[in-house]
């Protein structure tokens, strides 16, 4: 029986492994590229990624290996941008093998330089999701979750990652934050659609100021559409945000400063919940990205 998935794997185990299942592979150099909330990756000689569940319950993790496989095959066929490559599939070890794409995070680039091709890369990210959101949910062929959390929910959770990472917020902000916590939730959506409902700037890939892939689509889900408009917001800046509404061309149902007003709502919650990620050691660009969000934002 394999070792627990909530153990990180070393790189000669991933070796390993790549070797009983790809023998004609040879795995020169395996890194770790680093540990989300429920995932360990590993870059195999600038050509695979080797991604494991971090979690203890077995039945659980193969079925949602299983699950991302098909939802990437999927969604590979009406993504406008490159999505990983399914490469094999290992539901007993928790394990995903994936051809790498070309680029590198956008989340490592400085506040300036995601500046610099915010607008450009903004109107790509409307163009996935419009894609996506065109998906007749009864055609998707994919069991997805619906992610259902009510506004309040969102708002209270927040408020408790506040309290948590106040100190924080620079004073000139703390008010603004404040106010929006005790203020009104954003309203119900009147519609929710497929989508990515993780796209921050850690999984938008770019090369040569353009977007070469998305990755991590583990929480793609049923949501609200203001939710991953939300995070190019949060990440990217209001310029941004208008260049993905006019590629998006659509309103989500309902009017178009409505989507635009609950996009700053979820903008607003999951910046605090990245500040806090952001303190962590490792981590520390969630933070540095955070407060420089703060002046749009608040």
């Amino acid at each position: 029986m394999s070792a627990a998935h909530d153990v990180p794997r070393r790189p000669a185990e991933v070796a390993a492994l790549l070797a009983r299942h790809l023998p004609g592979l040879r795995a020169d150099a395996v890194t770790p590229l680093g540990s989300g909330l429920d995932h360990d990756a590993y870059d195999v000689d600038g050509t695979l990624v080797v991604r494991y569940r971090r979690e203890p319950d077995r039945e659980a993790t193969a079925a949602a290996v299983l699950r991302e496989a098909e939802l990437l095959r999927r969604v590979a066929a009406v993504c406008p941008v490159p999505v990983p490559r399914v490469r094999l599939v290992l539901p007993e070890e928790g394990c995903l093998v994936l051809g790498r794409l070309a680029g590198a995070p956008l989340l490592g680039r400085s506040g300036a330089e995601r500046g610099a091709v915010a607008p450009g890369v903004g109107a790509t990210l409307g163009a996935v999701l419009a894609a996506l959101h065109a998906v007749p949910l009864d055609r998707l062929g994919v069991e997805v979750d619906v992610d259902d959390v009510a506004p309040e929910e969102w708002q209270d959770e927040a408020a408790e990652t506040y309290r948590t990472v106040r100190s924080e917020v620079p004073r000139d902000f703390q008010e603004g934050v404040e106010r929006f916590l005790s203020g009104p939730p954003a309203p119900v959506p009147p519609r929710r659609f497929f989508t990515h409902n993780d796209l921050g700037v850690e999984h938008v890939l770019v090369g040569d100021g353009r977007v070469t892939g998305i990755i991590d689509w583990s929480d793609a889900a049923i949501a609200d559409p203001a939710v991953d408009l939300g995070r190019i917001l949060r990440d990217l800046g209001p310029a941004a945000l208008d260049s993905a509404l006019t590629a998006y061309g659509a309103d989500g149902g309902d009017g178009g400063d409505a989507l635009r007003a609950r996009a700053l709502f979820y903008a607003r919650c999951t910046l605090l919940e990245d500040l806090a990620h952001g303190l962590h050691p490792g981590h520390e660009r969630y933070a540095t990205k955070s407060l420089e969000a703060l002046p749009w934002l608040f």
